[in-house]
């Protein structure tokens, strides 16, 4: 949910609506991260029980401390002298407890960060079975900036969450608590004396927090929205700075950073003098100047002793703590909530269907009927294939021509899957592609990026047949006109694709070529794979391409006419529909076709 700030002379009511979608979506955040944690909750109320078993036993050193103190107060007043065997008792009582308090502490962080772990680990297993069974158009219309904040910024909030909170934030309400009724026990007034500032601090603390939730969740939407522009920019970087165009493409980035700026600066400022004033009230001078002062005069009436002032004020300085830690987990708990909710999100990413029958292709025929598609969801999204129909006859060529934007690649990768129509089917050899269980045996393809993963170059070819001999990894190379260039690299096949090894895109594509070859599918998507190389890659890419095909049923994406030509059949598609199907002889009285053509052989040849 995209969260605009709303001026206030907004006559259009904005600003209320702001604040009910704001509200809206805490109360999202919170049931996402509660659901988000349900795996690891046992663990969580643990690791609180034991805080609180840790913050009652902090009660016990200051009643040793008071203990102590009379003893020595009562040796002061009298000439016997110091019972040695009861100040011993009581220290023993006061460094065992503070080690059985520690020691349970301890094991209560041990608790909460293995519960830490483990979610998330469950969390990256999730992902990546979610990730594998999205469709693959996924992760390209997918910000990239919103995956990563997710699965490295979002799962680190989290671990703040999980860790800390539960066993900090007991412990800051419990330990307090536990030592303020102490402090009553001890004397009532001093009891008082140790909270006196105690309500002017929540008082203005509470003007402070105000509308803390719909602003925190305000921030963190800005923030992503920043995060994701300056992916974008660092991503297309290279090609911007080629163009020049470095102060235009940063612009979006610079903006969100400056909305957000503005936004930021608007909340804070207010604030500065208000948290200012609450912190001074818990000022450790101020704090022991009503203590020891009212504790003073208590002790000069005869009401109290100096030890039971000594116990209470070191009491009283340890509010503060308790309530630093309260603000920073409701902080906390904020920013844990909107992550839980990204992080939901993903994991809830729609899959593609897997049906339970699976059906086995007879024959290599490709059959669309019907079939209608959108990149966007609900009713009224625009369509970007409308009823197309057509068939791919086996061991034939047929290419896809027409204006960009026409659908033809949407056309290519909904016969590989990497998404399912709307409407109507696409058959291979009589089964429908959703119900091929090992679809990328039957069909591969070579796209106009090739998609070279950082691993090795060996590895990269037998991504899909692992099981490759060496052998027959060097004869995939070596049809795709690459293997003398990849036995030049000083580590060979075991370079790593990325890693300073001055590949070329024309190389690149090959060791893609190599990969379909060695795979051997008997359908074959080609699109646009010699578009952005240069003209003897092209070459030899051409040659590879046309052994990879021989013998295939074969779709094709070119705008080349030479590539056009000769193909088996042309399907022409524009606008998302199919206006004609045919040879290339017969499309030529094609009104569209015949524009089209012209179009291409004129701009080719202007080039030359």
């Amino acid at each position: 949910m995209t969260t605009h700030v709303q001026t206030r002379d907004d006559p259009s009511g904005g600003a209320a609506t702001l604040v009910s979608d704001t509200k809206a979506q805490q109360k999202t955040d919170a049931r996402s991260l509660k659901e988000l944690m349900r795996p690891v909750a046992p663990w969580l109320t643990i690791g609180r029980l034991l805080a609180a078993i840790s913050g009652v036993l902090a009660v016990v050193p200051y009643v040793a401390l008071v203990q102590i103190g009379h003893v020595l107060l009562a040796a002061a007043g009298s000439e016997g002298g110091v019972d040695a065997d009861e100040v011993n008792r009581w220290l023993r009582i006061l460094l065992l407890t503070f080690s059985l308090r520690i020691g349970i502490y301890f094991i209560a962080l041990l608790v909460t960060h293995l519960a830490d772990i483990k979610l998330g680990h469950l969390i990256r297993l999730r992902m990546v079975q979610r990730f594998a069974r999205v469709p693959l158009v996924w992760f390209t219309s997918t910000n990239s900036g919103r995956v990563r904040k997710a699965l490295q910024d979002d799962i680190g909030t989290i671990h703040q969450l999980i860790a800390h909170r539960p066993v900090d934030g007991t412990n800051a309400i419990v330990m307090p608590a536990a030592l303020m009724v102490y402090a009553f026990i001890i004397d009532w007034r001093l009891g008082l004396l140790a909270i006196a500032t105690l309500p002017l601090y929540v008082a203005a603390m509470s003007v402070s927090m105000r509308g803390m939730g719909e602003k925190t969740v305000q921030m963190d939407t800005r923030l992503g929205l920043v995060s994701a522009r300056m992916v974008e920019f660092v991503t297309g970087i290279t090609v911007v700075k080629a163009f020049g165009r470095v102060g235009r493409a940063h612009r979006a980035f610079q903006d969100a950073a400056d909305e957000f700026q503005e936004f930021y600066y608007a909340w804070v400022r207010p604030l500065i003098t208000v948290s200012a004033l609450g912190n001074s009230l818990l000022a450790v001078p101020l704090i022991l100047s009503v203590n020891i002062g009212g504790g003073a005069w208590l002790v000069h009436q005869g009401w109290v002793t100096a030890a039971d002032v000594l116990a209470t004020s070191l009491i009283a300085l340890l509010i503060p703590y308790g309530l630093e830690v309260l603000m920073g987990s409701m902080w906390a708990q904020q920013m844990a909530g909107a992550s839980a909710r990204r992080l939901t999100e993903l994991l809830e990413t729609p899959v593609l269907a897997e049906e339970a029958d699976h059906a086995v292709p007879e024959g290599h025929d490709v059959v669309f009927e019907h079939v209608s598609y959108s990149y966007d969801t609900g009713e009224d999204a625009e369509l970007a294939l409308d009823d197309v129909s057509f068939t791919l006859t086996a061991g034939t060529v047929t290419a896809l021509v027409g204006p960009s934007g026409s659908g033809k690649s949407t056309i290519a990768t909904l016969l590989a899957r990497f998404d399912d129509p709307r409407s109507g089917q696409i058959r291979l050899g009589g089964a429908p592609v959703d119900r091929i269980k090992h679809l990328y045996t039957h069909v591969g393809f070579v796209l106009q990026d090739p998609q070279l993963p950082s691993i090795s170059i060996r590895d990269t070819i037998t991504l899909g047949r692992p099981d490759a001999t060496d052998e027959q990894i060097r004869e995939a190379a070596r049809a795709a006109r690459v293997l003398d260039e990849i036995e030049q690299l000083p580590e060979g096949f075991d370079t790593v694709y990325g890693a300073g090894t001055g590949l070329s895109g024309g190389q690149a594509q090959r060791i893609a070529i190599a990969r379909a070859i060695l795979v051997d599918a008997p359908v074959l998507i080609l699109d646009e794979a010699t578009a952005l190389t240069d003209p003897e890659s092209q070459h030899q890419i051409q040659q590879a391409l046309s052994d990879l095909a021989r013998d295939k049923t074969v779709l094709l994406i070119a705008h080349r006419p030479e590539a056009i030509k000769g193909v088996d059949q042309i399907v022409l598609v524009e606008s998302g529909r199919v206006l004609a199907t045919g040879t290339h002889s017969e499309l030529m009285a094609h009104p569209g076709y015949a524009r089209l053509w012209q179009s291409t052989t004129a701009t080719l040849g202007g080039t030359k």
